[in-house]
């Protein structure tokens, strides 16, 4: 027991800060029991594989391996929750596009424009039948080798990385948007032309309908090639997350 405990407990600091942030499993509306059985969960599956590479002899050789298996699963979990935080960044931009973001809004810990709250659970369920929880098993096994236990990551490296991931998840959310803030831009250019045409004419009362109805329609046209660029996105980073940094 002594062989297998600390590095289970060592384990599992990488795991639970990782869970943490994970899509899935680190969600607000989970209770605290169901991502602690979750963290759990994983470090039985990862521990075994892993539990070999593991040395945190000595108080203090003991004290910064904790801490360094904290950080490391802090980052994995934050390179993963940008991409969840890509769904709300495009569901807010088409929402705000489309005079949408005061409609049917999310009352839930993360309150967010109805688009964004679809995208947001679409990708979700996505991920979930793609088998995450496999993928993320594999993703924290594989970590060990870029992320040697009881070693701090590199803050250059990680900062590097760091930025390449947030601007990576801007541009994926301003790509999900795209087509929402282009056909605003086309409907408000219409309707300018139709108010200079007809000055007599309530175009607001008129255009209003005819964006909720457009915006919804869309959706549901966009959200799927959408959803599939954000699938094949994320497939890519659980696969090899650390791909940029050398």
């Amino acid at each position: 027991m002594q062989g297998w405990f600390l590095p289970t407990v060592l384990v599992f600091l990488r795991v639970g800060a990782a869970a943490t942030l994970l899509p899935g499993f680190g969600e607000q509306v989970l209770p605290v029991r169901v991502k602690l059985a979750a963290a759990l969960a994983l470090t039985a599956v990862v521990a075994p594989a892993v539990r070999l590479h593991i040395d945190g002899s000595g108080p203090a050789g003991l004290a910064l391996a904790m801490a360094a298996e904290a950080v490391a699963g802090l980052a994995i979990g934050f390179g993963a929750r940008l991409f969840i935080l890509a769904l709300q960044i495009g569901g807010a931009i088409a929402a705000q596009a489309t005079s949408l973001s005061q409609i049917a809004g999310g009352t839930g810990p993360e309150p967010q424009p109805a688009i964004g709250e679809v995208l947001t659970l679409a990708g979700l369920a996505l991920a979930v039948a793609a088998r995450l929880h496999v993928r993320v098993a594999a993703l924290l096994i594989l970590s060990y080798d870029v992320l040697p236990p009881g070693r701090f990551p590199a803050a250059a490296d990680l900062s590097r990385w760091g930025l390449g991931q947030i601007a990576s998840g801007f541009s994926l959310g301003f790509s999900l948007a795209a087509p929402f803030v282009a056909a605003a831009l086309v409907y408000n250019l219409a309707l300018g032309f139709l108010s200079r045409a007809m000055p007599q004419l309530m175009v607001s009362l008129v255009g209003a309908p005819a964006l909720t109805f457009g915006a919804l329609a869309l959706l549901a046209i966009v959200a799927p090639p959408g959803l599939a660029l954000w699938l094949h996105a994320f497939q890519g980073f659980i696969t090899a997350p650390f791909a940029s940094v050398p």
